[in-house]
């Protein structure tokens, strides 16, 4: 299994410090998905930012379709969703 380097919540500050607390808030926990990102706090804001208009932003698919669509993509590349 690959190592990712991370930054603990408890250590992060400044702009990282506000993105875990959001996703913290949002999620009731801070997932593996985000904290592998926290090395760079803009580029994970950013990330989140995609995210939020992938699965909730205006599209032709329903917020189900989507998702059924990541937890797919997530088991075929034997990711954990």
């Amino acid at each position: 299994m690959a190592y990712v380097r991370k930054i603990d919540p408890e250590d992060a500050s400044g702009l990282l410090r506000r993105v875990f607390d959001t996703r913290q808030k949002a999620a009731g926990r801070l997932w593996q998905i985000v904290a592998v990102q926290s090395l760079n706090a803009a580029s994970l804001r950013d990330s989140m930012r995609f995210y939020g208009q992938v699965m909730y932003g205006d599209s032709q698919l329903s917020r189900v379709e989507r998702e059924m669509i990541a937890v797919v993509t997530s088991q075929a590349n034997e990711c954990h969703y």
